[in-house]
């Protein structure tokens, strides 16, 4: 089995916004419905489980009903930050499949995630045991330490951008987080970070500077925009 846990369990305070933004509507669609109507949409994906903030469950229920999401069958609570939503949703699915059945850890504010980037994380995931979505760093990278002036800087080729989806077996997944329980690992950024801070090395997947995560007003411009832009029959693939 492939199954998809998308974590739409924050608030989206950096968004200034009334409502979290996964709910925004854009081009007709709520955000979390973009992010699921691209793995409803995939093959290879049999289950999706959402990780919800508090007091939206039964507003997903009829947002999924209302764009025929047939393939979400469990809601559960988002937590306190990040990783707590992921475990909360890891350890539901734990209770219904298999150890060796991949699971997709992927971001509600996400929703330009595209089939080949899906396609490559289960197949990495299922090859190498995890898989995260990552892009090249093709900025220059400074060093600080007050974010006003520079410590000196970091060669940019031994960086990567990670994103998510981010694959890896249901059992592996679920014993590196009760192993960070163990540790008093409890706000890790993301599952790649978990990772690293229990000294696990990860395997890398496809990702694209198209799979945007929605951070700010900034943010939900380039995806209108991204929206209602198909590529130049001229450019080459």
């Amino acid at each position: 089995m492939n199954l998809a846990l998308i974590i739409a369990g924050g608030v989206g305070r950096r968004m200034h916004q009334d409502i979290p933004k996964q709910f925004l509507t854009i081009d007709n669609r709520p955000v979390i419905i973009h992010t699921l109507e691209a793995f409803q949409k995939h093959p290879s994906i049999d289950v999706i489980a959402v990780a919800c903030v508090a007091g939206w469950e039964k507003v997903l229920q009829a947002y999924a009903k209302q764009f025929n999401i047939t393939k979400l069958k469990f809601i559960v609570p988002g937590g306190e930050n990040g990783q707590d939503s992921i475990r909360n949703g890891l350890f539901e699915l734990e209770k219904h499949y298999k150890k060796g059945d991949i699971v997709l850890i992927h971001d509600a504010i996400r929703p330009l995630v595209s089939e080949d980037i899906i396609s490559d994380c289960i197949v990495t995931a299922q090859k190498f045991g995890s898989a995260i979505a990552t892009i090249p760093c093709r900025e220059a990278m400074m060093e600080t330490t007050d974010g006003q002036k520079s410590v000196g800087s970091y060669p940019r080729e031994q960086l990567l951008r990670a994103q998510t989806p981010q694959g890896f077996y249901l059992g592996k997944i679920c014993d590196m987080h009760r192993k960070a329980l163990e540790k008093g690992i409890t706000n890790s950024v993301a599952s790649c970070t978990m990772f690293a801070e229990l000294g696990e090395k990860v395997h890398f997947s496809l990702g694209s500077e198209k799979n945007i995560k929605l951070t700010t007003t900034d943010d939900l411009e380039i995806f209108k925009a991204l929206l209602s832009v198909k590529k130049s029959q001229w450019l080459k693939h």
